[in-house]
């Protein structure tokens, strides 16, 4: 069965590191601009107020429980399992894909049901300052919510088949599509009826998420389907994941946490929280996923042929691709943070006050960029190896110094050591209140940061020089970003007075040309520096990475 028109493009199997890459970003931008129309969406109507409050915590429920659970069919466990059994037959990977389907579906079950009976139990205990009105709506929309996680986990099931034969295009196409559900939801379901419409959007969205990638596995026979599980193989797929498990599970036991300390502190606090966090999650998608996904695949395959040294290489040099990217991205979206929230969500409910508390929320959270960045590479890296239990420790570790200093902070505050007053003027943001919430997002900055230095120290012992080898693309995209990110801000107090600031073109307008400005000084100080990921990430973006230019910039990075 040959799948026919746009199905024939998005089966398309894409080869090359940087190209699979670029590829990915460029979908990953199309998903992370359904996702931005989504939160523009949800502020003009809603505003930074309860019913956002209660639709993003309700998002934390099967947000965890698919960490818990679903991570067993995650990309980064299964891909190696299914490279094992490609190497036997295809009648081998239809057997691995429905023993994992059939366990994993009964296990999320099951969880969802006890979720569901006991959700307004364990709501009250995480979020106690809700009001009546607020927390009934919160059970409904959680209790709706719990379909989520069971279907983007057959998704993800299917996706790591279809990463297997490089169908990258497929892949990136499903998260634009989940957007766009969510996005129905607001439209179409919630005025016919009501708060839940948003969840069953979500749920709508989880379910196009599979959709899209159905056609290829029916193409290829290998859609999963119910069958007696092969217990051998369970347990040993279970076993490979339970250090994954237990790793993101305390990344969203971290953020559960900070989302109900964010709701105690006023209406809007988990709504502004969330959607600044949101939006430095567009950099970070763009950058760090779109290289670790697709570098993935092939670090695992190198790492099972035995050829460590090619493998290092490639994490090398999506290190410093990521590096290169994020540097610049922080710098801008600081320097320009105001004039990207009020023109992304400024519209409708979502008034000043809010636009000025999420844009010191983004501020103080894109300061991790890098990190997390770099932590998504190299915690993919070591599952690519099969290292899962240093993730799994490092992780756990960063994550209770994330809590740790959560509550010391917010603490230090409440006590009158840290003068909250003083830090939110520092922030530009007096007398807007919630500014406990601030300290919340700079504690996540702080652990992120204590995450990547352990892991960078950890593959530092693995291959000596790993660090000094990042040191040239950190110092020189540093330096540019900084000359791109002092131009972008000169250029946003000449042009203050140059255009209306009371509109939002005027505002548009502003940011364009000071972010223009800003990655033209970053480009052509580079230059100047003679950097060589400019080359790397033009080449790439045009298709033309060769063995040989491969081959001289892993030499170049040896010789540094």
């Amino acid at each position: 069965m040959k799948a026919p028109g746009v199905f024939s493009v998005l089966h398309r199997r894409i080869r090359g590191l940087h190209e699979a890459a670029y590829l990915l970003a460029l979908f990953t931008f199309g998903s992370q601009l359904f996702a931005l129309i989504r939160d523009r969406l949800l502020a003009h109507t809603f505003g930074a107020g309860e019913t956002l409050d209660v639709f993003y915590a309700a998002f934390r429920i099967p947000d965890t429980m698919f960490a818990i659970l679903a991570s067993m069919v995650s990309l980064f466990v299964l891909i190696p399992f299914l490279e094992d059994a490609a190497r036997e037959s295809e009648e081998a990977v239809r057997e691995f894909l429905s023993n994992m389907f059939t366990f994993f579906t009964g296990a999320l079950a099951l969880i969802a049901l006890i979720l569901w009976v006991w959700a307004p139990q364990i709501l009250a205990f995480l979020y106690p300052g809700f009001t009546p009105a607020a927390f009934t709506a919160l059970v409904s929309t959680v209790r709706i919510l719990l379909l989520q996680p069971i279907i983007l986990g057959v998704s993800n099931l299917c996706a790591a088949y279809v990463q297997v034969k490089g169908r990258f295009l497929l892949y990136a196409t499903a998260p634009i599509l989940y957007n766009i559900g969510i996005i129905i939801g607001i439209l179409v379901l919630y005025p016919l009826i009501g708060r839940t419409g948003l969840a069953w959007g979500v749920v709508l969205g989880a379910g196009l998420h599979l959709m899209i990638q159905l056609p290829f596995m029916i193409e290829r026979g290998m859609v999963p389907r119910f069958v007696r599980p092969n217990w051998k193989v369970v347990r040993k797929v279970v076993a490979i994941s339970i250090p994954r498990t237990i790793t993101l599970s305390a990344q969203q036991f971290v953020m559960l946490v900070l989302v109900a300390l964010a709701s105690l502190y006023g209406a809007g606090g988990v709504a502004a929280f969330t959607l600044a966090w949101n939006l430095q999650a567009v950099p970070l998608a763009l950058i760090a996923a779109s290289y670790s996904v697709a570098a993935f695949p092939r670090l695992a395959r190198l790492y099972s042929e035995g050829d460590k040294e090619a493998y290092i290489d490639m994490v090398r040099v999506a290190a410093r691709q990521i590096i290169f990217w994020a540097l610049p991205a922080l710098v801008l979206v600081i320097v320009l943070r105001a004039q990207m929230v009020r023109v992304i969500l400024g519209s409708g409910a979502f008034d000043w006050d809010a636009t000025m508390q999420t844009a010191a929320l983004l501020a103080l959270l894109v300061v991790s960029l890098v990190a997390q960045g770099l932590i998504v590479l190299l915690v993919r890296a070591c599952y690519a190896a099969g290292r899962t239990a240093v993730p799994l420790f490092l992780n756990v570790g960063s994550s209770i110094a994330t809590i740790i200093i959560t509550f010391a902070l917010l603490k230090a505050a409440h006590a009158g050591y840290l003068n909250l007053a003083s830090f939110a003027a520092v922030m530009r943001v007096s007398g807007v209140g919630g500014a406990e919430v601030l300290l919340i997002a700079l504690s996540y900055s702080l652990g992120a940061l204590i995450n990547m230095v352990l892991l960078l120290l950890y593959f530092e012992r693995e291959a000596p020089a790993f660090i000094r080898s990042l040191a040239r693309t950190t110092l020189q995209s540093l330096v540019a970003a900084l000359v791109g990110g002092v131009g972008a801000y000169l250029a946003l107090g000449t042009l203050s007075d140059m255009v209306s600031l009371s509109t939002g073109i005027g505002v548009f307008v502003q940011g364009a040309v000071a972010g223009v400005l800003g990655l033209a000084l970053w480009g052509l100080t580079l230059i100047t520096l003679e950097n060589e990921d400019v080359t790397d990430a033009w080449a790439g973006m045009h298709h033309r990475i060769t063995a040989k230019r491969l081959s001289k910039a892993r030499g170049s990075i040896e010789g540094v």
